[in-house]
């Protein structure tokens, strides 16, 4: 029941069951749900439709193998070098897990490669960091030794969303894995054809039975019973607010902890004094990866009004020229995920012009694309205000809003004018400006002439307001699936 490569046309994969124990079992159930590639309309895999129970399995397994089994006995060093076998594993697989994701979620293959290499560095990173999250010793009263440790919490559940799957599989397990936690996820049932296969590339390796649980599912199935469990130590979810602050009410009846990353409308703060050559590739490129459906995408591009006329119709140039298209294509971008998220992104856009708001620039979708599938024609509007709908609403779709500004202390209060604070662009050739803006925008991450470069797995990543709390990636991860426990020795 394993999950392998793309399918042959009108071939369907079966993937019936949950992965616990580095087995697959059936659900408890039988049932299934039905996996449709964004690119076609068409149905490419059944997955399981996990439930309470499976949950609880899954739960149960994680538990055993904290408390009882293999996993919990390894060290620190034992650990990270799994997560390094596992980060190999996926590289030697790069080709077999690009064409699932891109099939899975509809985007062009450069990208696809672009979230595998991701996510092979994730556990790359954490393989690295396992046996350097060191405790402290304090000074205390004499005929005494006080320290600490970091242990981890236990047993973590992980909900991770559709938009980067292979991204995230790593992003929440490797920092999670790397303390000592077993774990269960729950992958989104729109994009979770990845996620199946990296665990059994993890069973493969050597990872001992327990250490990786998942359970597929819908969300108000499967994820409902995950978060709602009382036996779990700690929460993950990255989604939208909504579900978000249930899954924040459930932790906090069951009083754990929890991380949540919970999307943004991230504005690039552009002045006057630019080097427009330089910034244009991330002015448009921060808007249309992933067809926009990027909790960090640069979905509001403030303007100085000085420079307005001049920035605007360069962007709008390059804009124009984008071209959305099936993965095998390859162009700017792919598709949205499924029929109601194109709807949401033409509802935004079909609200902007009966608000009479000026599309200035607006991509194009490729002759030949599968007439079932889900395309949006990118599109730039200009002159958005700042009480609209699109200057302050994630769309999550590729849509840029433009937004003009005074001066410095205008494009501040503009770029902290929404409730999300996520990630923020600063672009000017004066360093002080720079500097001053970068500390005063209200973002979990502020790049100065740059935008998510790199991909960032060594950078903390994470929201104020309501992007959510907690931070994942980089050493600040490690921090937050793990608990400080102080040890006090009486010696005298």
């Amino acid at each position: 029941m394993n999950i392998q490569s793309k399918p042959a046309a009108g071939q369907i994969m079966e993937a019936k069951g949950i992965f616990v124990d580095n087995k697959w079992h059936a659900n408890e159930t039988g049932g299934t749900v039905d996996v449709y590639a964004p690119a076609t309309g068409a149905v490419v895999a059944r997955i399981a439709a996990g439930s309470a129970g499976d949950v609880d399995r899954a739960y149960k397994a994680a538990r055993r193998a904290f408390e009882e089994g293999a996993w919990g006995r390894l060290t620190a060093v034992e650990r990270g070098r799994l997560l390094l076998k596992l980060s190999r594993a996926i590289e030697d697989h790069a080709d077999e897990l690009t064409a699932l994701e891109a099939l899975d979620c509809g985007k062009p293959l450069k990208q696809a490669r672009a979230d595998i290499v991701a996510c092979a560095r994730y556990f790359e990173f954490y393989g690295g960091a396992a046996d350097k999250v060191h405790g402290d010793t304090i000074p205390f009263l004499n005929g005494y030794l006080a320290l600490t440790e970091r242990v981890p919490h236990g047993v973590t559940g992980q909900i991770i969303p559709w938009n980067y799957p292979a991204q995230m599989f790593g992003r929440t397990l490797g920092p999670a894995l790397a303390v000592g936690n077993a774990t269960v996820m729950k992958p989104a049932e729109d994009a979770c054809l990845t996620p199946l296969r990296l665990a059994e590339l993890a069973a493969e390796v050597g990872f001992p039975e327990g250490a990786i649980n998942i359970v597929p599912g819908t969300g108000e199935e499967a994820g409902a019973a995950l978060t709602a469990h009382r036996g779990f130590d700690f929460l993950s979810f990255t989604g939208s607010p909504e579900v978000g602050t249930m899954v924040q009410i459930a932790a906090a009846k069951n009083h754990i902890g929890c991380t949540l990353e919970l999307g943004g409308k991230s504005p690039q703060v552009v002045f006057a004094d630019v080097d427009l050559d330089a910034a244009l590739p991330s002015l448009v490129n921060a808007i249309v990866q992933n067809a926009g459906q990027t909790c960090s995408a640069g979905s509001r591009l403030l303007v100085e009004k000085s420079g307005y006329d001049r920035i605007v119709g360069a962007v709008a140039e390059r804009f124009a020229k984008l071209t959305a298209g099936t993965p095998d294509m390859d162009l700017d971008l792919g598709p949205v995920i499924n029929p109601g998220q194109k709807r949401r992104v033409e509802r935004f856009c079909g609200n902007a012009g009966n608000d009479g708001i000026e599309v200035i620039a607006e991509g194009s979708i490729a002759d030949g694309v599968p007439e079932g599938g889900y395309y949006v024609a990118p599109k730039m509007f200009g002159q958005v205000p700042r009480d609209n709908a699109l200057a302050l609403d994630e769309v999550f779709g590729p849509v840029l809003s433009v937004i003009p500004f005074e001066d410095e202390a205008d494009g501040v209060a503009l770029a902290n004018g929404t409730d999300y604070g996520l990630v923020a662009g600063v672009w000017t050739q004066n360093a002080n400006r720079a500097t001053r803006v970068a500390r005063k925008v209200r973002a979990g991450q502020v790049y100065v002439n740059a935008y998510g470069a790199g991909g960032g797995i060594e950078l903390p990543f994470g929201g104020m307001k309501k992007s959510g709390h907690g931070r994942e990636k980089g050493f600040e991860a490690l921090k937050d699936l793990s608990v400080v426990k102080t040890i006090v020795v009486k010696h005298d």
